[in-house]
């Protein structure tokens, strides 16, 4: 091959750059296979859903206001993702509207199955329905609770008790009892329950069965307050029939300085008025007590 010597520069900085074009390319081809594979081996991120983005189970009952994510086997014009209407119903292609409130899950697929069979749409229809938005069977856990939220009732008859589970359970801070709100036949409802009973009970119609939009509230337990000559000095949380020798127990104690002599508790009473006395040590508590460790005299 000829090459004019004064073109002689172009050719060898072609030639160059096609030798570091082929060098970048061979090093891709062997990148990205092992960028593939590690992107295949290495998980992605667990996103947690709660409250109202909960996956629920076949046995949820839709109710207006569900978001519902249909898909049809190998029938990609008839998937789609509609939100129930106020009335219960949704409008879906080819069989038009279908009331879908007081299914379950698994009925409403059974129901399109059957009206794109029946209409001789399809001859064996398989449907899948994923409920991704929770609206109209929610139930708010608010208080001293491990994951308080909004929960969705995802099968009739859920008991309090259930649901407490699934809020994880009463925190250290939490009280013994708890309030829950809702409405009943058109009528305000508002009932106080006690934990201890609610489980240890063996009347069913101790542990409610929940419905759409009631409130469940775990109040912060009651306390009593310690300060003076005390290991721990602060809130102690105030346990059924707590006295005084507990609540200095549950404080640690007095300090070596300290003395049990003389220790004063001060009791506000309804009117506002307070009240300072020397107890015995096995004196009962009151929430909000407050006691004085003094300083021993010896």
């Amino acid at each position: 091959m000829y090459t004019d010597q004064a073109s002689a520069p172009w050719v060898n900085a072609a030639v160059s750059h096609r030798s570091a074009i082929a060098c970048l390319l061979v090093l891709l081809v062997g990148w990205i296979p092992e960028t593939f594979a590690q992107a295949q081996a290495e998980p992605g991120p667990v996103i947690a859903a709660q409250g109202a983005s909960t996956a629920v189970s076949p046995d949820y009952v839709l109710a207006p206001g569900d978001l519902l994510r249909i898909q049809v086997y190998q029938q990609p014009d008839l998937s789609m993702e509609i939100r129930l209407q106020d009335n219960g119903q949704l409008s879906y292609p080819l069989i038009g509207p279908l009331t879908m409130t007081g299914l379950s899950v698994f009925d409403a697929e059974r129901r399109i199955e059957a009206g794109l069979r029946d209409g001789k749409f399809l001859r064996s229809p398989q449907v899948s329905i994923t409920v991704t938005q929770v609206r109209g069977n929610l139930v708010s856990v608010l208080g001293h609770v491990q994951r308080p939220g909004r929960f969705p009732i995802e099968k009739p008859g859920l008991r309090l008790t259930e649901l407490l589970a699934q809020a994880g359970g009463v925190t250290a801070m939490g009280s013994d009892g708890l309030i829950l709100i809702g409405v009943r036949k058109g009528l305000p409802y508002k009932r106080k329950l006690e934990l201890q009973a609610l489980f240890e009970s063996e009347d069913l119609q101790q542990d409610p069965v929940l419905e759409h939009g009631d409130v469940i509230f775990i109040d912060r337990a009651p306390m009593v307050y310690l300060y003076g000559e005390v290991q721990r000095p602060g809130p102690v949380r105030l346990e059924r029939q707590m006295t005084v020798l507990q609540a200095l127990a549950a404080g640690g104690g007095p300090t070596p300085r300290g003395s049990t002599r003389g220790l004063k508790v001060t009791r506000q009473s309804p009117a506002g008025d307070f009240r300072t006395w020397v107890p015995e040590l096995n004196a009962p508590l009151q929430p909000g007590d407050v006691l004085h460790i003094p300083e021993s005299l010896f």
